[in-house]
Parts: C-alpha cells; structure tokens; sequence
C-alpha cells in the first residue's frame, strides 16, 4: 500500500513540469493542473511541451507508469504546490492575478490536514495574504491545514538536477507548516532544507535574483565604457578576473528570463525608497538593451550610406539565455522583434526552436550566407563552432568570438 501523499501542482509550466515529474519519480502520485488544454493532451500521452534536457524520458515514464496524470482542474490531494507565473503589470507592479486564481481553485477540493506550498516568485507577504483567501473562503479550515513558501532556485538547462540537489529555504505560516513542508520536500530532495518563515524565504528569493541582476549590471556597464574607450571588454575582464578575489560576469545582450528580469522589481514596488541599488541594476541591465539596437542600427545606416543598399541582419539567438528555447523576457527576442518592426531586413535564427509559425526562423547556415550582417545575441554553444565568412560585418554583444 502506498502511504506517500498525494500530490497536487498547479501550473506546468518550465518549472511546475520538471518539479511534478520528480516527485513522481519518487512513487507519489501526482496530478498536474493547467489551464492550456493542448498542455494537458501532450503530458498525457507521456511527451512535454518545453526543451528541458531528460525531461522527456521522465515524463514518459512517470505517466506510462501512472504516478503523473495531467487534467484542467484539481482535485482532493494531501499536498498542493502552487507554480504559475507571477509577472508584473503597468509601472512594475506584482501581478499576482494568476497566484489567487490558483489559489481559490483548489479552496473547494482542501481537507483538513492538507499542505499548500507556494512556489512561485512572491513579493514578501503573499504568502499570508494566500492564507487570508484561504481562510475567507474556507473559515472550517483555520488551525486545520499548513500553509507554506519554498522558492525554487533551478537553472533552465540543468533544472532537474538542480530540483534534486539544490538546497531549498522553506517557510511556514508557523513552525508546524515548515516542519510539514520540510518533510514533504525530503520525498525528492537532497539538498539541504533549510527552515525559516515565509516572509524571510520570500525575500530570499528576490534578493538571489537582484543579487545576479546588480553583478550582470556591472557587467554590462563596463562593456559600454569598454566600447566608448575602443578596449576588448572580454580581454579585460579575463585579466580582471585573475585577481583572487574578483569575478566579474559576462556582459551580454541585457537581462532576461521570469526570475533575475522581474524579481528584482518586486522589491523596488514594495521597498521604492531603500531599493536604489537594485533600482539602478534593473535600470542599466535595461538600458544595455537599447544601447545594442542603437549600435546595430548605427551599423545597419553605415551600411547602407556606403553601399547603397539596405542591410540583411542575421539576429544570432532569440532565447533569453544561452543553449535554451526559453523566450521569457528575452532581450535578444526584443532586439529582433524591435529591427523587423522598424522596417530592417532581419534573419532570426534560434537553434533551440522549432519552426511554430508565430517566429519566423532561418536555419544557421542560410541566414550567415544570406546576411550582410551577422549580429550575435546570445551565446549558444553551436554559434561558437561557426566558421564566419570575412566579407560579413559581425557584431557580437555577447562574446561568442571573443
């Protein structure tokens, strides 16, 4: 008889996905929810929907095997984790619009004794006010059931491994909700589990995030004035970082992805005068992104004043981060998209996609021949291996021939 919990996961997306078949594997039985009908029929018949390295292969074992089930609604479980997106609306406030619509679709299926884990990126306090929604709706439940917060803190790519072996920051409404929550992550993970409450792990959360966004900042700051100061900003920062003590990033195209491009606003909106740093961070990372159109487009005119015709621009990588196909609050995706709608003559090329009709994309090989010039994006680990043709102009934000 399997004594394991039951197990609920609300969303399935690039993190709910990976995070239910895990536990699957682990021989609880788990129900994935999603609103996305097509989602749920391609889970179903044992296949995934996003690129996630050995996700397939699980996937397809965890439903051939009947512990992961897909559907559109929840059902009664002993365990829910709440992982949908948290994205911000006008002027970068929090939108936790999807968090509370959630929440209240599992009100009607909670027992008492059941646990509820948030996942998602939260401004400090969501957690609480997920617990007053609870409670509004459901007064029976008060004192009855465990409300928790543990952040993930996965890197696309590697997500499975990192759900697995990462340590984790689990934060409980009170002490009984963290120890039920630590219990349950002890199922699937290895890493340490560290206790806390849920407004310290909120804040976690956030701050990893702004933490990485202040340090590409630096980054991409240097590579400016590196530019302005005619110096190879890769060479330098290669000797700078022979220096025991120093580590400096790699500068790129700007900051994307759900976590390190929104995170730290959920900060700033609840904390604007103290948040200065992480404010200017945000600010730089962004401005880093225009700087590189304005630099392509300065290229492209330079073209086109001396030949006489308009440039063909091969937009080198879409994804918000090197060897993914995840477009999240991509700058490079902005950077081609803001091109062809100004009337360029652009080439995208993502390796790491399928044609799906809303992008159009160009093979690799075609859009280096058929391009004037070649503008690099992203680092993918198979731009690095390209042998570019000498007559082609190249520009490369983020150091894939350095």
């Amino acid at each position: 008889m399997n004594n394991k919990p039951t197990v609920v996961m609300m969303g399935l997306g690039y993190i709910g996905l990976p995070t239910a078949a895990l536990i699957a594997s682990r021989g609880l039985i788990v129900t994935g929810v999603d609103i996305r009908e097509q989602v749920v029929e391609t889970i179903n018949k044992g296949k995934i929907h996003i690129v996630e390295p050995d996700l397939d292969g699980l996937v397809h074992h965890v439903v051939k095997e009947k512990f992961l089930k897909a559907t559109t609604s929840p059902i009664e479980a002993d365990v829910y984790l709440i992982a949908v997106p948290t994205p911000f609306k006008g002027d970068h406030i929090p939108d936790l619009s999807y968090v509370g619509a959630a929440v209240r679709s599992i009100i009607p299926t909670l027992k008492k004794g059941a646990l509820v884990i948030l996942e998602s990126t939260s401004p400090v306090g969501t957690t609480q006010k997920m617990q007053k929604l609870i409670f509004e709706e459901r007064p029976d439940l008060v004192g009855h059931i465990y409300i928790a917060y543990c952040p993930e803190r996965v890197l696309p790519g590697n997500i499975l491994h990192e759900l697995k072996h990462n340590d984790r920051a689990i934060g409980g409404i009170d002490d009984t909700s963290t120890k039920k929550a630590i219990d349950f992550y002890k199922y699937f993970v290895v890493g340490e589990l560290h206790a806390t409450n849920a407004k310290t792990a909120e804040m976690v959360k956030l701050v990893e995030n702004a933490s990485r966004d202040n340090q590409i900042a630096f980054a991409n700051e240097l590579s400016i004035i590196c530019d302005k100061a005619n110096i190879n900003v890769w060479e330098m920062i290669a000797l700078a970082n022979k220096h025991p003590r120093v580590n400096i990033l790699s500068p790129g195209t700007g900051v994307g992805g759900h976590c390190i491009a929104v995170d730290p606003w959920f900060i700033v909106s609840e904390f604007p005068k103290e948040s200065q740093l992480i404010k200017k961070s945000r600010e730089a990372n962004n401005y880093k992104t225009e700087w590189v159109l304005e630099k392509i487009k300065s290229r492209a005119l330079g073209f086109q004043n001396e030949l006489h015709k308009e440039p063909t621009i091969a937009c080198m990588g879409l994804a918000f981060k090197p060897d993914i196909d995840d477009l999240r609050e991509s700058p490079a995706l902005y950077v081609a998209d803001t091109l062809n709608k100004e009337g360029y003559h652009t080439l995208n090329v993502e390796p790491n996609l399928k044609e799906d009709g809303e992008i159009s994309l160009t093979p690799t090989d075609k859009a280096i021949r058929a391009s004037d010039i070649i503008v690099f994006l992203v680092a993918h680990s198979v731009f690095k291996d390209l042998t570019l043709p000498k007559d082609k102009i190249v520009l490369d934000f983020c150091g894939v021939t350095s």
